[in-house]
C-alpha cells in the first residue's frame, strides 16, 4: 500500500504543493462503520481497503518543506525556493476560498487517477466512489475542517470482472480547433 501511495504522489499538482492526503481504512470494524455512510455499497466491506482521498485546504503550510526538499535534492537554489515560498504563500492568502477548493479538487483528481493506474499496474482493482455522505464521513472519522473529502477508492483483487460500460464516440466528446454547435 505504501508503494502504491508513494507512486501515486508522483502526480502533478499546481506549484507542486501536493494538496492530497490519504486516509487508508482497512480495519473491518471501520469498513462496517463506513458502509452506511457510503450508501451500503458492498465494495466498502468487500475491498481490502478503502482509500479516502482528502484535499488539504491549508496545503500552503507545506510549501517550505516541499521547496526545502527540492533544494536538498539539488533541483533548485535556496534563493529560488525562498522566493517560491513567499510568492505562493502571498498568493494563497489572497485567493478566494472557492479558488483554493478548485485547485485542491483538480490536484486530488489527478492523484486519484494516478492511484488507480498504479494499483492496476500492480495487479489490483479499484472502484472510485463519489456516492457517499461527505458530512457524515467527516463526522464519523474525525476529519478536521482543514480537509475536504474528494472521493473514496476501494482497492483489492476483484472476485469477478466489473460490469461492462459504454463510452460516447470520440466524435461526440472531442473537437478540433473549434467547438461544434450542439
Amino acid at each position: 500500500m505504501n508503494e502504491i501511495l508513494r507512486q501515486s504522489t508522483l502526480a502533478p499538482s499546481g506549484a507542486n504543493l501536493q494538496p492530497w492526503r490519504f486516509l487508508v481504512i482497512d480495519s473491518p470494524d471501520l469498513k462496517q462503520k463506513l458502509l452506511p455512510i457510503a450508501f451500503n455499497q458492498q465494495q466498502v466491506v468487500e475491498a481490502s481497503a478503502i482509500i479516502a482521498v482528502l484535499g488539504d485546504l491549508e496545503n500552503i503550510r507545506m510549501a517550505e518543506k516541499i521547496y526545502s526538499l527540492a533544494v536538498d535534492a539539488g533541483y533548485m537554489p535556496p534563493d529560488t525556493a525562498k522566493s517560491f515560498v513567499e510568492r505562493y504563500t502571498d498568493m494563497y492568502a489572497s485567493m478566494p476560498p472557492e479558488i483554493v477548493h478548485q485547485i485542491v479538487y483538480t490536484d486530488c483528481g489527478l492523484v486519484s487517477m494516478q492511484l488507480m493506474l498504479v494499483a492496476r499496474a500492480k495487479g489490483y482493482d479499484t472502484v472510485p466512489m463519489g456516492g457517499y455522505d461527505k458530512q457524515k464521513f467527516v463526522k464519523a472519522f474525525g476529519i478536521s475542517e482543514r480537509y475536504v473529502p474528494i472521493m473514496l477508492i476501494a482497492i483489492g483483487k476483484a472476485v469477478k470482472p466489473g460490469h461492462p460500460t459504454v463510452r460516447l464516440p470520440i466524435d461526440d466528446v472531442a473537437f478540433f480547433n473549434e467547438m461544434h454547435k450542439a
